[in-house]
């Protein structure tokens, strides 16, 4: 054990530093990454804020309406964005965000951008669209017809200190329009960095531009609704492994970006048509009423943007490959609201965690000395970073699950192949080498302790079996080599099987015959059960196939049985090149004594008493009488097995036996009576004899004890 505990030590370590390696190269990334889409799409579900969060979408439909029923094409004219502004402030909206870069004048008159201007100065506290970096990126200094919101990040150049920011210092940067800028209370970054497979699934919450910090869109709309007059706007403030905004703090990764926890498939955030919300306004300064009541985005944070297809804003993300920009922003202030921003697990505790279930998996699966042990311990560990991962994620944890099933992975496997060049061969070999002749049971004990294939042996309480076919010996001289040879061996393979089945120990074959024991090498409390059961099931084998045997011989092949239970010692006896595992005491060759005395009798199953004391009724017979055998003074009382308990019996019991007692007793008369009534029954029979003679010599006596003479 300690030996494979130290084997287990060293493989962990080195699959677990090598995995590691491969994580913290990228090589695992594009595999995490599905993992990461397929936790999302099974786990995704609204937050706390969700309900907070309304959009309006320009979608086919409002495309088309307005087309038709205003015969205004795309794109449409700034005025209509107004209208948008205009319902969305009646209703009481806590704050406004347009995914629209308005960076070109309007091509109508110039009054169509003052009315946007105006729309978005009387509305709700507005944030509007920045672009930065390449491509479209006019501006490298902030231009000076934008409001300078002087938004500062604290501790920034200390986290930036030693990092390659490319995405998040821009060098280019496009802003909208003076009437636009100058009318909203922030500008809003709209530029999504995917990863790379493309997928959104991170996003930073600012990025620098002139060294001033441009929150994303969905953290600009929550900024403008905290300080609609932009004196008291939120302080930002950089610490390794997260930023604080105001109170939150929000978790980064080492490139600054936070992970966003999306809540469904598109729509999941309540969408509004564009063009419903333009007609709605219509009719309410028509006096009319509207099919939408502004009520509706009372308090609420509205973010306008496109999802009609032909205006190219569609974004893959993990649980769409089509979801409008506007849903990734409004997805980030979902988070933001929530405060349930992803955490990445940190590097040190991937490591440790990686290292221990790697541990764990070696561990076990150097432990693992079968098959199907092996199979167990591979099912159990492999899926078992999936299920923490899947777990962790309603806990809003980043579980590196491809870091942790390569590593548990390679530890199995190297545990199976280090524990086959321990074992493997030297189980292989003795397997090998004693199947033909020792149990599954005793194979298994030597491997597991080879040391106990020595010579030696114990003293223990076993069941012994006897088995002999009657006759045999005429009948091998009747038939050819090659039919006895054939005939022998589906014999002692189906009463082979019976007795492994029931868990016996098979010792040896001698021609015919049949020895066996139970209760050894294993413990088996019930030793006297199984093997009275291999001896009754054994008789039904050869009956069902007695027909099919006779046509191959000529003969009808009958069995008998002695089983007895006593003290004997059992272990590996034989020189010290060449022994067997067997037993040896008067308890054996009592067993032997019994299959041969059934031949006197004429029964086929003959067991010890104190092996009948052992059965606690599960099987059912009668008794025999008491006996003594050849080689042994005291007499022992014998039974003879009948059938299991519950079935019905052909052969008397309760009559039988008190036939017996009469003979006991030395009513010769009474007893002759009762025995000649069963003259199908061999064992009557016997004892009508016996009672006919001492009739016929009323000077003799009789104990009850059957002496017998022969083996």
């Amino acid at each position: 054990m300690i030996k494979k505990a130290l084997y287990a030590l060293i493989l962990a370590a080195i699959v677990t530093a090598g995995s590691y390696a491969m994580h913290q190269r990228g090589w695992l990334e594009r595999v995490e990454f599905t993992t990461w889409n397929w936790r999302v799409q099974v786990r995704a579900a609204p937050g706390v804020a969700t309900e907070d969060i309304k959009l309006i979408m320009v979608d086919e439909e409002s495309l088309q309406w307005a087309a038709e029923e205003l015969r205004i094409p795309w794109p449409w004219p700034r005025e209509i964005y107004s209208a948008i502004l205009q319902f969305a402030s009646r209703g009481g909206a806590r704050a406004v965000a347009f995914d629209v870069l308005f960076l070109d004048h309007s091509l109508r008159a110039a009054e169509d951008d003052q009315l946007l201007g105006e729309a978005i100065r009387n509305g709700p506290p507005f944030a509007a669209a920045v672009f930065l970096g390449d491509p479209g990126g006019q501006f490298t200094e902030w231009p000076s017809h934008v409001p300078d919101h002087a938004l500062r990040v604290r501790g920034f150049d200390q986290w930036a200190e030693g990092r390659a920011l490319r995405e998040m210092v821009m060098e280019r940067a496009a802003f909208p329009i003076p009437d636009v800028a100058t009318n909203a209370v922030i500008m809003g970054d709209v530029k999504g960095v995917p990863d790379p497979d493309s997928i959104i699934r991170r996003v930073h919450l600012f990025r620098q531009f002139d060294g001033r910090a441009i929150p994303a869109l969905g953290l600009s709309a929550y900024m403008a609704a905290q300080s609609p007059d932009r004196r008291r706007l939120p302080e930002l403030r950089m610490e390794e492994g997260s930023i604080r905004v105001g109170r939150r703090r929000i978790p980064i990764d080492e490139e600054g970006r936070s992970i966003l926890r999306y809540r469904g498939p598109p729509g999941t955030h309540q969408r509004f048509q564009a063009g419903q919300i333009i007609r709605d306004e219509i009719r309410i300064q028509n006096g009319e009423r509207p099919l939408i009541s502004p009520i509706e985005f009372n308090n609420k944070y509205v973010l306008l943007g496109f999802s009609a297809p032909g205006l190219l804003d569609l974004r893959p993300t993990p649980i769409s490959n089509v979801t409008p920009g506007v849903e990734v922003h409004a997805t980030m202030l979902d988070n933001f609201l929530s405060n349930d921003f992803v955490r990445l697990l940190p590097d040190r505790w991937a490591l440790i965690s990686t290292f221990i279930l790697a541990l764990l998996a070696t561990f076990s699966a150097l432990l693992s000395n079968k098959a199907w042990r092996s199979a167990v311990v591979f099912v159990a560990f492999l899926p078992l970073p999936g299920l923490i991962g899947f777990y962790l994620y309603a806990f809003s944890i980043w579980w590196p699950i491809v870091l942790q099933s390569l590593a548990i992975s390679l530890g199995l496997v190297g545990g199976v192949l280090v524990n086959y060049a321990l074992e493997g061969r030297q189980k292989a070999f003795i397997k090998g080498a004693f199947k033909h002749y020792l149990s599954p049971a005793v194979i298994e004990q030597i491997m597991r302790d080879p040391d106990q294939l020595k010579l030696g042996g114990e003293r223990r309480n076993l069941t012994i079996f006897f088995s002999d076919l009657a006759g045999f010996s005429a009948l091998s001289e009747k038939l050819e080599p090659q039919a006895l040879t054939q005939l022998l061996n589906d014999y002692l393979s189906d009463m082979t099987d019976i007795v492994l089945a029931e868990g016996g120990t098979l010792d040896k074959y001698e021609g015919d015959a049949i020895i066996a024991f139970w209760n050894a090498p294993l413990d088996q409390p019930d030793h006297a059960v199984r093997a009275v059961r291999t001896a009754l099931r054994c008789q039904r084998k050869l009956a069902e196939r007695r027909d099919e045997f006779k046509q191959r011989t000529g003969v009808e092949l009958h069995m008998r049985i002695g089983v007895n239970t006593g003290d004997v010692v059992v272990g590996n006896m034989g020189s010290r090149e060449r022994f067997d595992y067997t037993v040896l005491g008067d308890a054996a060759n009592l067993a032997s004594r019994l299959e041969g005395a059934n031949k006197f009798f004429g029964t086929s199953t003959m067991i010890a008493e104190s092996t009948w004391s052992a059965l606690n009724g599960e099987l059912i017979g009668r008794l025999i009488g008491s006996i003594t055998v050849v080689g042994r003074k005291t007499p022992v009382k014998v039974y003879e097995v009948l059938g299991f308990a519950g079935e019905s019996l052909t052969v008397p019991v309760e009559s039988f036996e008190q036939a017996i007692e009469l003979c006991l007793q030395g009513d010769w008369k009474s007893a002759l009576a009762e025995f000649s009534q069963w003259t199908d029954d061999p064992l009557a029979q016997r004892y009508a004899k016996k009672c006919q003679a001492l009739l016929n010599a009323p000077s003799e006596t009789w104990d009850g004890i059957w002496n017998l003479t022969e083996k």
